[in-house]
């Protein structure tokens, strides 16, 4: 079953002006140190950030609450497989609010992509929680 759908549409160019302004100041309050690794690596490090930003307000909608009530950016990460298919880890929080919206005998699976085309950057975040084995 769904538990919650969030979506987000982030500018690149925003983001690489934020980035530019306030430099380590906003990349240390808004992302992981894997989430700053993996975009420092990259030829599009301000899309790549963009993404990212993207999809933890994708994530907060389909929890729910938006980035209100405690939820922190860094509660909600993503980082990729080897196949280049990125995962959305949560913390803190964030994990506590999907483990409440979780039904009994469940467990919750959360599912993200990104995608980006200059200046725009997008997120799709769906929650779904599937019946335990028996």
């Amino acid at each position: 079953m769904i538990l919650g759908i969030g979506t987000d549409l982030a500018n690149i160019d925003r983001i690489a002006a934020t980035l530019e302004r306030f430099g380590d100041r906003f990349r240390n309050r808004v992302f992981t140190e894997t989430e700053q690794r993996k975009a420092e690596r990259r030829r599009d490090t301000a899309g790549t950030y963009a993404k990212r930003w993207a999809a933890k307000e994708a994530c907060s909608k389909a929890l729910g609450t938006g980035l209100r009530m405690g939820i922190a950016w860094k509660d909600m990460s993503v980082s990729n497989l080897s196949t280049g298919q990125p995962v959305m880890h949560l913390t803190g929080w964030a994990a506590e609010r999907l483990a409440s919206m979780t039904p009994e005998g469940h467990e919750a699976i959360v599912h993200v992509t990104l995608t980006d085309d200059h200046p725009w950057a997008q997120a799709f975040v769906v929650i779904e929680a599937r019946p335990r084995p028996r």
